[in-house]
């Protein structure tokens, strides 16, 4: 009887990851195909120009926000100028280091630099968030703008934005229903095993199956790359994003339970640092199953909104059970299948037949049981054309080890949300990168009449808790 539910426990959870992960995969080659890209065309995007080629009538406020970012925060702030519809907000949140006047050297007048101080800062990145919007709609009104026309974007301290990438974001957004595109998620540091890794579940993976998400207007926003319509902030509240560790996945849920699509484009990413220590990486992805489980409170709202269709609230509610029904479970279930094919390898092959079916049946077994692993190691080749197909082969089965971080990280999760650990926002480390200057500005262009592109001076921030520095 116990063999039985097991048997049936392990191919409940099979069927569901492959079905769902399978579905948004073919989705996401769809969604490519249908806006006219090849799965390897992001991976030869430039970084540095992300205004190149802009003509649209948004006004673009970018919020960075910084806890001792001084190694990188020049190289970011200095790539994001260099058009009149534009403004850097650095929110420093209580460096230690010289992240505020790093930011204000290489912004000049095109940089605020907002200042939390000690006790109010380093209370996590949605308040730091919510205090840059706060000046953010202080400078609209003051600057008399059309909060219609006004877009928000969160950018990591290291986050470099594709050329052309807030071009395509505003062909994105034309449609009146998107209230947010996300971009993908490159990984620059591709220099170790543990970096490439992340650059795999990031780019081949997760970035492919986020495109299948549009197909339901759930894509998932992160922290870096987030696009976001001020009027769809202000339809949430005064401060949008919660106290969650994943206040990009809680705010996801805000904006469709208020009825609007969200999105991507596979014509524009985000470059960025991965943690090239295994210990950091085991504390950035317990926090983000943290957070991801804790989101999972918020089921009832999503089938409570009467603004979701059925195919909207099961897809995002797949995605909230996601470590619930899947990761736990495997975590365990795992084990039972590996001691289960150690104890009867023989009656998974057909043994008695000859070579040929033999050698038939093992790659039938094998097709079967490493499917997933198959369709990465395909995805990791065709999306970064430079990689063998051995080594995408190699990348693809690193499920295999990746697995056993993953079991840790989700029972840390869980271990952490039945004890009631306080959610606090961990610092991701950064390193200096030497071949990471950033890149010349791009001419502005000519300003239409009507004044199209209307220049508004960065409104002073005053008070205790923060203050506004040019």
């Amino acid at each position: 009887m116990t063999t039985v539910v097991l048997m049936a426990a392990m191919s409940t959870v099979i069927w569901l990851s492959n079905g769902y992960f399978f579905t948004m995969l073919t989705l996401g080659i769809r969604f490519m195909r249908q806006r006219g890209a090849k799965l390897g065309d992001q991976a030869r995007l430039g970084y540095g120009q992300p205004h190149l080629g802009r003509d649209d009538d948004l006004f673009y406020y970018f919020l960075v926000p910084c806890l001792n970012e001084e190694k990188v925060i020049a190289a970011t702030v200095t790539r994001l100028l260099g058009h009149p519809a534009s403004h850097v907000v650095v929110i420093d949140d209580g460096s230690d280091d010289a992240t505020g006047s790093q930011a204000r050297v290489a912004g000049a007048d095109e940089v605020t630099v907002l200042r939390r101080n000690l006790p109010d800062a380093r209370q996590g990145k949605g308040e730091a968030l919510n205090d840059g919007l706060a000046a953010v709609r202080r400078m609209v009104a003051s600057g008399q703008q059309d909060p219609e026309k006004v877009v928000v974007c969160v950018m990591d301290a290291d986050g470099h934005l594709s050329d052309g990438a807030v071009r395509h974001v505003s062909a994105a957004l034309a449609e009146p229903e998107v209230g947010a595109v996300q971009l993908s998620v490159r990984i620059r540091n591709r220099d170790r095993y543990l970096t490439r890794i992340q650059d795999f579940y990031f780019w081949a993976i997760a970035a492919v199956t986020q495109f299948g998400r549009s197909a339901t207007g759930t894509v998932s926003l992160g922290g870096n790359g987030q696009f976001t319509r001020l009027t769809a902030l202000n339809m949430i509240g005064e401060r949008p994003w919660s106290r969650c560790l994943t206040e990009d996945l809680d705010l996801t849920i805000s904006m469709v339970i208020d009825g609007w699509r969200l999105t991507t484009t596979p014509h524009a990413a985000v470059a960025q640092q991965a943690v090239d220590r295994l210990p950091a990486l085991v504390r950035q992805r317990t926090r983000w199953y943290q957070g991801h489980m804790a989101c999972g409170k918020r089921l009832p709202e999503i089938w409570g909104s009467s603004r979701l269709s059925h195919r909207q609230a099961t897809e995002l509610s797949l995605y909230l059970l996601v470590p619930w029904v899947l990761d736990l479970p495997w975590s365990i279930l795992w084990h039972f299948a590996m001691i289960g094919f150690v104890l009867h390898a023989p009656d998974y092959f057909v043994t008695g037949s000859g070579p040929l079916v033999f050698g038939l049946s093992v790659a039938t077994w094998y097709a079967f049981s490493f499917g997933p692993a198959i369709a990465a190691a395909y995805m990791q080749k065709k999306r970064s054309p430079g990689t063998g197909w051995l080594q995408a082969l190699l990348i693809g089965h690193s499920f295999i080890v990746m697995n056993y971080v993953f079991f840790v990280c989700v029972w840390r999760a869980f271990a952490a949300l039945v004890a009631g650990k306080p959610s606090t926002w961990a610092k991701t480390a950064r390193v200096f990168e030497s071949g990471a200057a950033p890149a010349s500005r791009i001419p502005a262009p000519a300003r239409r009449a009507g004044g199209r592109h209307r220049r508004t001076e960065p409104a002073r921030v005053h008070g205790s808790r923060q203050r506004g520095e040019a």
